[in-house]
């Protein structure tokens, strides 16, 4: 059976109708229909699809490792695109340059300068030593009076500190996670293995993918951010913004968090 057949098939079984598939994964139905006739194109990308097969399948009781990887094989790197484990590997070797050995006769040229320099202060310094004939002419001090610096102007003057977002995920679950700042760079893009933590400290506006978001945890300044969709989620974060944090689904639509009311039941 391929890939649509087989989600089709478990939905069917689970009693479940499209629409009903498609309020619980919030993945529009003309998407889950195309699915089930092995249609990718509606998707938007090998990325997510990989993250429809996973949600639907997730919502009808179906296994999605083996269909994930039926769709690896066949959507994989022949004509040369690469699968998502190999997104991540570097397309080149890094070269590193071994450091050259510092020659005596540079060594000897610095002695030389260094010697120079030396010579060159102490005429200085001692000849600005001896007092001239003119230096014995008296002169009194004005009496003009210092200038004051009061603690208050000099703290006025003291510029805010820039807020600063601290961004933690824990991985439950494996799961792949992009990271770009707001001219679209790419920050990091990997796949989080489970039982890891990574950590960013951004003082910009930035934008992440999470491909599993049932398998994560996430928090900003601390607080948990965690989203609350089995689909592939972008969480946007302006650390200096009253909302920081705000996400969306695959589709555009808003994704609360995890353990907050959804905005159809309010």
């Amino acid at each position: 059976m391929s890939i649509g057949d087989t989600l089709a098939e478990a939905r069917r079984q689970a009693g479940l109708t499209v629409t009903q598939v498609s309020q619980q994964t919030r993945i529009r139905e003309s998407i889950i229909n195309s699915i089930e006739h092995d249609d990718f194109t509606s998707c938007g990308g090998d990325f997510y699809a990989r993250g429809h097969i996973r949600s639907i399948a997730t919502a009808v009781g179906a296994d999605p490792v083996p269909l994930i990887r039926e769709y690896d094989e066949e959507n994989g790197p022949p004509g040369g695109r690469l699968r998502a484990a190999e997104v991540f590997e570097p397309a080149t070797p890094i070269k590193i340059r071994e450091p050259r050995p510092f020659g005596l006769g540079k060594v000897m040229v610095v002695l030389l300068l260094a010697v120079i320099g030396f010579a060159v202060y102490h005429l200085v310094s001692t000849g600005g030593s001896h007092p001239t004939a003119a230096s014995t002419t008296t002169h009194r001090p004005s009496a003009s009076p210092k200038p004051s610096h009061s603690p208050a102007a000099t703290s006025a003057t003291t510029p805010p500190a820039h807020p600063e977002a601290v961004i933690k995920l824990t991985a439950v679950q494996d799961c792949w996670v992009s990271l770009t700042n707001s001219s679209g760079k790419q920050l990091y893009q990997a796949t989080v293995p489970a039982g890891s933590t990574m950590t960013w400290r951004e003082r910009h506006k930035v934008s992440m993918v999470i491909g599993n978001p049932v398998g994560i945890v996430l928090t900003v300044n601390g607080k948990t951010e965690t989203p609350n969709t089995v689909q592939v989620v972008t969480v946007s974060i302006n650390p200096g913004s009253k909302s920081p944090v705000a996400m969306t689904d695959a589709s555009g639509g808003p994704v609360t968090v995890a353990g907050s009311p959804s905005p159809s039941s309010t």
